[in-house]
């Protein structure tokens, strides 16, 4: 039975010393300090004994281990548990005559001063203090009849009960401050975090106001002299008066894409404007024809939901790739295709170059252009793990832009 008990207690210590919970860890510590304080002034009663003890004697050593075991106990009660130890050193040595006079609980009270300078402030910790004292010269004066030597009193009260005392406050004024300067710290970083993003928002604002400033006026002359060129057309010329009114229709929608990209600047998206997906794919189309161009657009494969994100992205890519054939391609048309693959999304571009055009050596862009359509194609693919490739096919006049997003089982 006496093992079972054992056992029991070292799975119980064991799962303490296991544990990473920091609650759990201080706890654990707390209650190894204190079976140590109990170990300690129990074990020194036992030695100083010379025969079997009585009932008194072994009061005073439960007495001992209780005072000690309290250690173990909650912060707030510090002051309680240093009454309780000056009491027990100061009755011990009432209660017993030589040489058990002298044993008693120091261990304890040493720890019980540390944590009364640790955990009190104010008056409870002065008072805790004074209890303690108070224990040290009962003590003294019970086991030497009086004030013998004052000099030995002087270095057991600074010994047992100052110096703990004094440590423990130290400890504490020393975790305060390291409080403090973790919240410096924290208010620091907040600060600086506060700094950068007001000063990104001045910089965004700035941006909004370029943007608006210089863009927006010569889209809005555009869409103007557009207008006017259409209205003065003589009747007759429908296929002029249709370019014009794609014009139009583009210069329109290029001021509603940036003045939603002008309040998403500002940080004001309060309109609940959506940005252009999939489903707003017809509407490049309808304009690319608009202008006279055939735009032939097919899909295959099984659609799948896909994230808002990741929509945007591929309108924008269309809306890139569209732009090239119109600047680039011949007046035959451009194809688009958006093959939807059991783990990737395909989406490919073909268009005929002008007879005029001559193939640019190390499949650069034949125009010879600075190609930053390409670029922002492959910059926008980046983002979502996209590999793009370009270039002319083997008939030497056939452009091929194809650009493959990577999607996960099941998407």
């Amino acid at each position: 039975m006496r093992g079972g008990w054992w056992r029991r207690i070292a799975a119980v210590m064991g799962g303490l010393m296991r544990s990473d919970d920091p609650m759990l860890s201080l706890t654990r510590q707390t209650l190894l300090v204190a079976l140590v304080c109990v170990v300690a002034d129990v074990s020194h009663f036992l030695l100083r004994a010379t025969g079997p003890l009585t009932a008194l004697q072994w009061a005073c050593v439960g007495a001992i281990a209780v005072v000690d075991l309290a250690l173990a106990g909650p912060a707030r009660l510090s002051g309680v548990v240093a009454v309780a130890h000056a009491v027990v050193q100061a009755g011990i040595p009432v209660l017993l005559d030589r040489p058990l006079k002298c044993c008693s609980n120091e261990a304890g009270m040493m720890i019980a001063g540390y944590r009364a300078g640790a955990w009190l402030l104010g008056p409870p910790a002065f008072a805790a203090l004074g209890a303690l004292l108070a224990g040290v010269v009962g003590a003294y004066l019970a086991v030497n009849h009086g004030l013998a030597n004052p000099r030995v009193l002087l270095v057991g009260g600074l010994t047992t009960a100052l110096l703990p005392w004094m440590v423990g406050r130290y400890t504490s004024a020393h975790r305060n401050y390291l409080a403090e300067l973790d919240q410096r710290s924290e208010r620091e970083r907040r600060d600086a975090q506060e700094a950068l993003a007001n000063a990104l928002a001045a910089e965004r604002s700035s941006i909004a106001r370029d943007l608006h400033d210089v863009i927006a006026h010569h889209v809005s002359a555009i869409n103007l002299h557009a207008g006017a060129a259409r209205l003065g057309l003589e009747p007759g010329n429908d296929r002029l008066a249709t370019s014009l009114s794609a014009v139009e229709t583009a210069s329109r929608a290029a001021m509603v894409d940036l003045r939603h990209l002008l309040d998403l600047l500002h940080g004001d998206d309060t309109d609940g404007t959506r940005q252009p997906g999939l489903d707003n794919l017809d509407e490049l189309f309808d304009g690319v024809r608009a202008a006279g161009i055939p735009a032939r657009f097919t899909t295959s494969g099984v659609p799948c939901e896909l994230p808002e994100s990741l929509g945007v992205t591929v309108y924008r890519i269309v809306q890139e790739m569209l732009t090239n054939a119109l600047r680039h391609g011949d007046p035959s048309g451009v194809d688009v295709e958006l093959a939807y693959r059991t783990t990737s999304l395909a989406l490919t571009t073909t268009n005929r170059m002008p007879d005029a055009v001559v193939p640019r050596p190390g499949g650069g862009h034949p125009d010879g252009g600075h190609r930053r359509g390409l670029e922002g194609i492959r910059n926008r693919a980046r983002l979502f793990a996209g590999v793009t490739t370009c270039g002319l096919e083997a008939d030497g006049r056939t452009w091929r832009t194809a650009v493959a997003f990577p999607l996960e089982a099941g998407a």
